[in-house]
């Protein structure tokens, strides 16, 4: 059996493996360098009778994924570097009320801050700040489950 198999950029396979993985919400505000995820997703959820939003902010499109995933829906958002910093107080929230959510942080070539100066503060905010706990949390639970297995 012969597999279908096309070219893309590595922001649209974000989105494209998001929805096949069963996606149904997606609220996102632009910011470069994610831009074509918010585009491929605008192009092809609301195609499939999902849900798409462009948020009015940062703040916005993280407090929508909380309120859609607490409801039961599979929802995502995406930004970068100064993006994920607006969203760290809805994801810390969303991690203290054990919240399911999927955020992509597609990190900067350079620093992310607006310097030019060699840095790694990307790296640092996404091992060091919010989305730390949720990871961490998760990989709590799953050697939990292991280990109740009979």
């Amino acid at each position: 059996m012969k597999q279908e198999q096309f070219l893309m950029k590595g922001n649209e396979a974000i989105a494209e493996a998001a929805i096949r993985a069963g996606c149904t919400a997606y609220f996102g505000y632009p910011i470069t360098p994610q831009n074509e995820i918010i585009g491929y997703m605008a192009k092809n959820m609301l195609d499939k009778g999902r849900i798409f939003i462009q948020a009015e902010s940062e703040v916005a499109a993280i407090n929508m994924v909380y309120g859609a995933s607490a409801a039961g829906a599979r929802a995502m958002t995406s930004s970068s570097s100064p993006g994920i910093s607006l969203k760290q107080e809805g994801i810390s929230y969303a991690a203290g009320a054990d919240i399911p959510l999927v955020l992509a942080n597609v990190v900067r070539g350079g620093p992310g801050l607006g310097s030019i100066a060699p840095s790694q503060s990307d790296y640092f905010q996404s091992t060091r700040g919010a989305v730390t706990a949720i990871i961490s949390a998760s990989c709590w639970l799953l050697r939990a489950c292991r280990n109740v297995r009979t």
